[in-house]
């Protein structure tokens, strides 16, 4: 049977993405941090698709620690990976860091995705033919990145921080794809669209209000989810690597920053280091 694994499936497109693979018959594995949460969408899934193959491991994707453990136990349970949805990420109004001391938006929407994907790469390897979704966002187009000072937050700005971190999905998603080409794995990533979803904070009144009166506007959750199923599980896309898609299923050319080759490789670098991973 072919395997799944998708972090982020307590809420909105994950919920979603999860059950459009489970109806396709893929043994699902849902990463979440909230496993509780994550064992009743388990339920509720088994009980609307009829695939009792799901099942739940807990990752914390802010801690590389928890992220280690999580591809431990997959690798422990599961012999083969099909497909990887990095679909798990946050946002917050206030600076914060992660239990590695690292900015917290940075290390759950870049490094968390990244560490997983890279411990789990030898069995999607193995797998072949084999995909990885990665969820980012058009937001990364107005952002920029200072490797020399990724974790400050004596700048922060809500905005400008979780466009940088959907910057690093995009240019891990390019230079994975590059390093992938010739093994059977296609590595593409998406914007899903302005979805109303649980991911904008309420813990600042101004994001409160601001997010009221934007949902009518916003895309429902089963529509943010279109492109990342049309990824996941469509054969047109099947042999297409290194793109980035809109919320129609649309390619689109990511910022001039995000495919620039050095620029991929620098973060590489960084991002390896941080994980304590080796650069090759």
């Amino acid at each position: 049977m072919r395997t799944c694994l998708i972090t982020g499936t307590t809420h909105g497109i994950g919920t979603i993405t999860a059950k459009a693979v489970a109806e396709r018959g893929l043994r699902v594995v849902m990463a979440c941090r909230d496993v509780k949460r994550a064992a009743r969408v388990r339920d509720e899934i088994v009980e609307t698709t009829g695939n009792r193959d799901i099942h739940v491991i807990e990752c914390d994707l802010s801690s590389l620690q928890s992220v280690r453990a999580a591809a431990q136990t997959f690798l422990a349970g599961h012999e083969e990976l099909h497909l990887l949805i990095n679909n798990g990420g946050m946002m917050t109004a206030q600076p914060e860091r992660s239990a590695d001391g690292l900015e917290l938006m940075f290390a759950t929407n870049h490094l968390g995705p990244f560490l997983l994907t890279r411990l789990l790469l030898d069995r999607i390897r193995s797998s072949a033919p084999a995909r990885i979704v990665n969820v980012a966002s058009r937001a990364h187009y107005r952002a920029k990145l200072n490797l020399d000072d990724l974790h400050t937050l004596e700048t922060f700005a809500p905005m400008q921080t979780y466009s940088r971190s959907k910057l690093g999905n995009v240019l891990f998603t390019l230079m994975l794809a590059r390093r992938l080409a010739d093994q059977q794995i296609t590595v593409n990533c998406l914007h899903p669209g302005v979805v109303g979803t649980n991911i904008v904070p309420t813990n600042r009144l101004w994001l409160r209000l601001g997010g009221r009166i934007a949902k009518p506007f916003m895309l429902s959750e089963v529509r943010g989810a279109d492109t990342s199923i049309y990824l996941a599980l469509s054969e047109e896309v099947a042999g297409v690597t290194g793109c980035y898609f809109d919320e129609h299923q649309a390619v689109k050319a990511p910022s001039e920053l995000a495919r620039n080759q050095g620029e991929q490789e620098r973060l590489w670098e960084v991002s390896s280091e941080l994980c304590g991973l080796p650069v090759t």
